[in-house]
């Protein structure tokens, strides 16, 4: 049984399938529709502070990608990660953050849960998530 989708917070689509390419979109840390945490990150805060959201952020891409799968398929590699850090000015760790993603994705995924990643600091998020995780998985 497929697990819901993440509720979108617009005019989108959770995920896209064109052939054996599923695009998602954009996964804020989320559980049904609301965030689990918000605001900035603060460059004096502890980066361990928002593992479970950007775990959670994760999750909400790949349940979104996963329920674009039909009878039979699985993701057979995650080709790309983004992962988009809502922090103050100054701050550096976005791949540390990132981490956090890369650990859940190949918990759930294996080896193939590891992608080409870019961690990118942004001013600000929808909401005021403090992150948005976006993933292009291939199927098999």
């Amino acid at each position: 049984m497929k697990e819901a989708n993440p509720i979108p917070q617009g005019k989108y689509v959770p995920a896209n399938r064109f052939g054996q390419l599923i695009v998602t979109a954009g996964m804020t840390p989320r559980n049904n529709g609301v965030l689990i945490k918000a605001g900035k990150v603060r460059l004096t805060d502890d980066l361990a502070d928002y593992r479970d959201a950007v775990r959670q952020a994760a999750k909400n891409a790949l349940t979104a990608a996963r329920n674009k799968l039909e009878e039979g398929e699985s993701i057979a590699k995650l080709l790309s990660i983004t992962v988009f850090i809502n922090a103050e000015e100054g701050f550096a760790s976005q791949a540390k953050m990132a981490d956090f993603a890369s650990e859940y994705f190949c918990e759930e995924l294996g080896e193939s849960g590891i992608g080409a990643r870019a961690a990118v600091g942004v001013a600000s998020l929808p909401g005021d998530a403090p992150c948005e995780i976006q993933i292009i998985a291939a199927v098999e």
